[in-house]
C-alpha cells in the first residue's frame, strides 16, 4: 500500500488566531489565509493533519471535550470553504502543570514527536517524505525528531520566536528549513518544493 505524504499543522497561531488558552468558540478566528493553504494540501493528495498542545486541558481551564468540539468546529469551516483537514491529534497533558493523569512527562507533547507518530502509523504517512508547519521552534523540533521537514510562520508566536524573545528558543535542533510569512506561503513553498 503506497503511504501518503502529510503535512502537520499547528493549530493555534497557525491555522487561527493565538489567543493565549482557547477555551470559548467565540475566540476562534482563522487566518484567512489558512483555508486556501488547505485547498491546495489536498489539490496536491497530501494529508493534512492538525497536530496541537492543549496544556488547558492539564490546568483544568477547559476539558478534553471543548478541544473536541473546537476541532470539529475547524473541520467544519474548512470544509465549507471546500478544504478538507483529514485528521485533528492533540495533547492534554502538561509535564510540570496540571491536574490528575494529565500533570505528566508524555511523549505526544511537542517538542516530542509522539502526536506526528501516532498519526503516521494510523494514516500510513511517509514522514520522510512530510512537513511540518507552526509557529513555535517546538513545533519544529517535533518534526526533525520524526524525520519531518518545518517551516516556521511569523503568525503567531513566530514572530516574536524570530525576535528571540518567544517561549522558545532556536537550538540545532529546531532550526526550519524554511520561514513563510503564514501557512499560506508555507504550503506554496512546500509545494515547490515538491515539484
Amino acid at each position: 500500500m503506497k503511504k501518503h505524504r502529510a503535512i502537520f499543522l499547528d493549530r493555534d497561531g497557525t491555522i487561527n488566531e493565538e489567543v493565549g488558552y482557547l477555551d470559548d468558540l467565540a475566540k476562534l478566528k482563522i487566518i484567512p489565509a489558512a483555508f486556501e493553504a488547505v485547498r491546495l494540501i489536498n489539490a496536491a493528495k497530501m494529508k493534512a493533519v492538525v497536530i496541537t498542545n492543549q496544556a488547558g486541558v492539564a490546568r483544568g481551564l477547559f476539558s478534553e471535550d471543548f478541544v473536541k468540539i473546537a476541532n470539529k468546529f475547524l473541520h467544519a469551516e474548512f470544509l465549507k470553504e471546500n478544504a478538507l483537514i483529514d485528521a485533528f491529534y492533540y495533547c492534554p497533558h502538561h509535564p510540570t502543570e496540571g491536574i490528575g493523569s494529565y500533570h505528566r512527562e508524555c511523549d505526544c507533547r511537542k517538542p516530542a514527536p509522539g502526536m506526528l507518530l501516532q498519526a503516521a502509523q494510523e494514516m500510513n504517512i511517509d514522514l520522510a517524505r512530510s512537513y511540518i508547519i507552526g509557529d513555535r521552534y517546538n513545533d519544529i523540533e517535533a518534526g526533525k525528531r520524526a524525520q519531518v521537514k518545518g517551516v516556521l510562520v511569523k503568525t503567531g508566536f513566530g514572530q516574536s520566536v524570530l525576535q528571540d524573545d518567544g517561549p522558545d528558543k532556536l537550538t540545532a535542533y529546531n532550526q526550519p528549513d524554511y520561514i513563510a510569512a503564514d501557512i499560506l506561503e508555507a504550503v506554496r513553498w512546500i509545494l515547490r518544493e515538491n515539484k
